[in-house]
Order: structure tokens, then sequence, then C-alpha cells
């Protein structure tokens, strides 16, 4: 008399969910490649970007239907279920700890050391040209109102140099920031104000902010003013003040070494 062999059940939502992660990583890849390219639009890749996350969503989403098959029904594919989720989480790590942070602070896009008097970026050929023809509108006052309640610390950096020397302090941590200087303008003159007009990229997505640096002369020394601007987007997720901040500690740490 023969015995029959029972099989034991076996889950596709684990191989859908390992083969879906798959395909969002290398989506993802693809899609920072090219928005990374100089020559490539910034919305179809951030659109191809996000296809990549709704691919890695949809991979958890399998994993979880195949553990609960697992747990009800012994069923086999629990390796394959925790390769896609695993590979899902890596995809969806960083986004999803920008998004959160994100949460937290205001929608905004325009972040600035003066909130009363900002500094105004330049309206010249070579600046505009630099921007893609893009100029940053002035925030309204709720936005600026909103800023000063996130941004306690984004404030304006006094020096007791003068303003030529603060001036290539600036001009030099923009370099070591590794800005694209687009105008470095001298204090004096008939306004008496220096200015630096720059463009920077962020490390992962590389989308481009517009900065400008203003450097007033004072009777003790100087002040130095910074705003920053993201170009597309309804909120910069704290990339704009981080960018100040990192700039105005470069500035005072180039400030304390000439001392």
């Amino acid at each position: 008399m023969r015995r029959s062999l029972i099989e034991e059940p076996i889950t596709r939502a684990g191989p859908l969910s390992r083969g879906t992660a798959i395909l969002s990583v290398l989506v993802t890849l693809f899609a920072l490649v090219l928005v990374r390219d100089p020559r490539a639009e910034e919305g179809p890749a951030l659109v191809t970007l996000a296809s990549g996350l709704v691919l890695a969503v949809i991979a958890i989403g399998f994993a979880v239907f195949a553990f609960v098959r697992v747990w009800r029904e012994g069923a086999r594919g629990v390796a394959s279920a925790l390769a896609g989720l695993f590979l899902a989480a890596i995809t969806l790590g960083y986004p999803v700890f920008v998004g959160l942070r994100g949460l937290r602070l205001p929608a905004i896009t325009d972040v600035t050391t003066d909130t009363d008097n900002p500094p105004a970026f330049s309206r010249s050929h070579a600046a505009f040209a630099a921007r893609e023809g893009h100029y940053p509108p002035d925030p309204g006052p709720e936005a600026r109102i909103a800023q000063r309640a996130s941004y306690l610390q984004i404030a304006p950096l006094t020096l007791d140099l003068d303003a030529n020397a603060a001036f290539e302090l600036a001009r030099k941590a923009a370099v070591n920031r590794k800005w694209q200087i687009v105008e470095a303008i001298r204090p004096g003159g008939r306004v008496g104000n220096g200015r630096i007009e720059a463009v920077t990229r962020g490390l992962i997505l590389n989308l481009a902010s517009d900065i400008t640096v203003r450097v007033r002369p004072r009777a003790d020394g100087a002040r130095i003013d910074v705003r920053s601007a993201s170009r597309i987007g309804d909120r910069d997720f704290g990339a704009n003040a981080d960018t100040i901040r990192g700039y105005l500690d470069e500035v005072a740490n180039l400030a304390i070494a000439v001392k």
C-alpha cells in the first residue's frame, strides 16, 4: 500500500516580494544615475525615482502577505519574503528618514539669515544663465514667520574683520563647499555691500539650489547674510537650512584660523 505524499504549500508572495524588491533597486539606481546626468530633465528623472520607491512599497506588501500565509498555513517562502523585505527597506530607508524629518519642518523652499531684509538675488545675465532663467521669488510674511519659528539658529554671522577680509573668507568658504560661484563682487562702490552669487547641488539627488551671500560693512567689522532657495518642490525638507549652517560654520572656522 503506497503512502500519499502531502506537499507543503508554497506562497507565491515571497518570490514576488523578492523580485519586486530587486526591480525597485534597479529602477532606483537608474533614476539616481539619470537625475545626476546634467543632460537629463529633472522631472522625468524624479518620476522614475518615485516609481522605484513605489515598487519598494509593493515589495513590502508582498512580504507581509507572505508572512501571514507562513504563520497561518505553514507555507514555505519565508526566505524570499525576508530578502524582499530587506532590499525594500534599504531602498526606502533614506527617503523615509527625510520624509519623517520634513514633517517636523515648515513647508518652505527659501531660507535666509535675514528675514526682515533678505539678500536679493542677482539679476545679471550670468546669474540668470546659471539659474537656467529662474529667479527665486520673495517669500511672503507667512513663510518668514514659519522660518523664524522652526530655524531659530539660522542667524547672521558677525566678524570682527574689515569687510574685504570677511568677503575673502566668504568666497573661500564657498570654494571649500564646492559651490559654483557665478558672481563675486567685493564690498565698496555705491552700495558698499559685497555679494557672492552661487549654485549648489545636493549630494544624492544633485538638485540645484540658488544661493546669494551678502557681506555688509559695519563699524565693528562685517556682517554676513546668506539666502538659499530650492528650485523645485513646495518644501525643502531642511536642506536650505543645512546649507546655510554648513557654510557659516565654514566661514567661522576660517575666521578662527586667521586670528
